[in-house]
């Protein structure tokens, strides 16, 4: 792949993470506001689960195309 592509890949995983990053501190404040009222947050948890396990493979994705672009 050219290196062109490979930052255009970098763009989209940095987006990904970045997205990533967001949705799990929008979760943890759901999770909080939730636990405020009083409120079942095991949903809300597990859905936090989710998104951390995904944010791994983001960051993991987009390290493997930083080490791909250190060594092109």
């Amino acid at each position: 792949m050219d290196r062109s592509r490979q930052l255009q890949h970098l763009a989209e995983a940095e987006k990904h993470v970045l997205r990533g990053e967001q949705a799990i501190s929008d979760q943890e404040q759901r999770i909080e506001e939730l636990d405020h009222r009083g409120q079942d947050t095991t949903f809300a948890r597990s859905l936090l689960e989710t998104f951390l396990c995904t944010q791994i493979q983001f960051v993991a994705h987009r390290d493997q195309i930083l080490r791909e672009l250190d060594g092109a």
